[in-house]
């Protein structure tokens, strides 16, 4: 390990604070209960701040989870399949722009009140036009047919809709938004005792829950920062705690390692498009970057670093070689990835393309044009930020110049359609995944498709993914637009990314509890089973 990579975890390794004084600070109370259980929540689960409603993003979004409170109309089973849960069944109209859903009759929600087909209906109509990451604008309305039968209706078909069902959770028709994040009524196995902002959230058993009950009757949940993360599982009094890049090499005594995968995929974004002095209409952000707008470049890069490097130095192996972003999901297609780890042929690669270090500095140019550009990332991520860092060490080698940026992210959106960011992929939705990442349309001034790729062949293999109404052959599409006519937006084509790992999310879980069979793919919905969750040694 290098001296810089040593620098970062010596400088987390140095704010780490005292066991007890760290579960002191999170607010933290500690019982005999066996059935009271303790959760320190992961940086992708952060405390929300609008509260625990699913219509400002709790549970849903940008990042998927068990909302607890809430339940949804569809869940995950424990083989990874999409099922039921609120819903009994649901049929696609021959359009693909008509879902009709129907829900059960024996539901009532934590406040007494009967769940029926107007409060989904209800739900779902509300969150169309709140303002948050949840999208749902190809809806256009909802309608409750009878007490037990919903009607949804797109605006243009869409074949991955039913993840939208899966993930947002329903609440009552008579919903208020001034009060609802911090007393949220819903029909989930849990209901909210109390939320003391900024340090724990305490939730007890629904005992309206239609479902199996849990063993678990009170879940206590920590919001703790990353470096505190290692003290309080080695305070011994929290169940389940997050497991920092800079700890995959520890052990705490009296606790378990648990590693989940989740198809995270962490990797550099570059600019497509050549710098014209274009700016984005909202904002003025600048557009184009001369240098990653060639793709020599790109596909050098991609075939020069060493991912499995990456993986064994950073994260102790407790990550894979990522390639395309969607290497671990149904509709991945391995023969948009490439060989790599191979300095020679990358650099072979950029003679071919016309650069070469003509001055000797080890920096290859082009037209008087160093092959130097600017990496954003968040500074606040360990695992993002020593990424960004070996990758820049990686393309130093084959000749290509990295300035590394920590910046907010508010700073990094801004400069992402000029400068290369570090980003990372975690949903399963390939509507989020594929079509957001890499579909051309105008500057959005949001983090999906950072470096504006457009490819009309790929475009139009994604469009027919969305309008078909067999989710089988629209994975097929799916994976067809990686690789299309020699371009695509996987490695072996356009090359728009470089993807480098998928790490995996990894938790310190106190011996004795059981978390039964989760599904693969899901690490980041560490709680997504809970109700199976048991203690087996008090």
């Amino acid at each position: 390990m290098d001296k810089k990579m040593m620098m970062i975890i010596g400088a987390v390794a140095a704010i780490a604070i005292v066991a007890i004084g760290a579960f002191a600070l999170m607010g933290g109370s500690h019982d005999d209960d066996p059935t009271h259980l303790t959760v320190a929540a992961h940086s992708n689960m952060k405390e929300p701040e609008a509260g625990f409603n699913p219509l400002t993003g709790w549970g849903c979004g940008h990042m998927n989870y068990n909302p607890l409170v809430q339940s949804c109309l569809f869940k995950t089973d424990s083989n990874g399949t999409i099922v039921p849960d609120l819903a009994t069944d649901y049929s696609i109209e021959d359009d693909g722009k008509t879902w009709v859903v129907n829900v059960r009759d024996d539901v009532i929600f934590s406040d007494n009140s009967t769940f029926d087909a107007k409060d989904v209906a209800f739900t779902f109509n509300t969150a169309k036009d709140t303002e948050t990451d949840l999208d749902l604008t190809n809806l256009d309305k909802v309608t409750a047919v009878n007490d037990t039968c919903v009607k949804f209706e797109l605006v243009e078909p869409r074949s991955t809709f039913i993840y939208d069902l899966r993930y947002v959770g329903i609440v009552p028709e008579e919903y208020d938004n001034a009060t609802y994040g911090e007393n949220p009524i819903g029909t989930g196995p849990y209901v909210l005792d109390h939320w003391d902002k900024g340090q724990q959230a305490i939730f007890k058993v629904n005992d309206n829950y239609y479902g199996d009950k849990p063993y678990f009757t009170q879940v206590t949940m920590l919001f703790p920062e990353e470096s505190t993360w290692l003290e309080l599982a080695k305070s011994g009094q929290v169940d389940v705690v997050p497991v920092a890049t800079s700890a995959l090499n520890q052990s705490v005594d009296g606790y378990q390692f648990v590693e989940k995968s989740a198809g995270r995929a962490q990797g550099v974004s570059f600019p497509y498009l050549e710098d014209t002095g274009e700016v984005t209409n909202e904002s003025g952000w600048k557009i184009g970057n001369n240098v990653t707008a060639d793709k020599a470049i790109r596909e050098a890069l991609n075939v020069g670093v060493n991912r499995q490097q990456m993986c064994d130095e950073i994260f102790s192996g407790h990550a894979t070689p990522e390639y395309t972003s969607t290497d671990t999901r149904d509709y991945a297609n391995p023969d948009a990835a490439v060989q790599d780890g191979n300095v020679d042929e990358a650099k072979q690669i950029l003679k071919d393309g016309g650069w070469e270090d003509t001055d000797g500095d080890g920096i290859v140019e082009k037209n008087g044009t160093k092959a130097s550009f600017d990496l954003y990332y968040p500074p606040d991520y360990l695992d993002r930020q020593s990424l960004a860092t070996v990758f820049a060490e990686q393309a130093k080698e084959i000749g290509i110049e990295v300035n590394l940026v920590g910046a907010d992210w508010d700073t990094i959106y801004a400069n992402m359609y000029s400068s290369a960011a570090l980003m990372q992929q975690t949903s399963p939705d390939p509507y989020k995944s594929i079509y957001q990442q890499y579909h051309s349309k105008a500057p959005d001034e949001f983090y999906m498709n950072p470096g504006l790729y457009n490819n009309s062949a790929s475009d139009a293999l994604m469009e027919e993914a969305m309008q078909s109404t067999d989710l089988n052959a629209a994975n097929a599409l799916w994976a067809q637009s990686a690789l299309v006519n020699g371009g695509g937006w996987g490695p072996a084509g356009d090359a728009p990314f470089a993807w480098l790992v998928n790490y995996n999310y990894n938790y310190f879980i106190k011996d004795g509890i059981d978390i039964g069979n989760q599904p693969d793919g899901l690490g980041n919905d560490f709680l997504i089973n809970i109700c199976e969750w048991t203690r087996t040694t008090a």
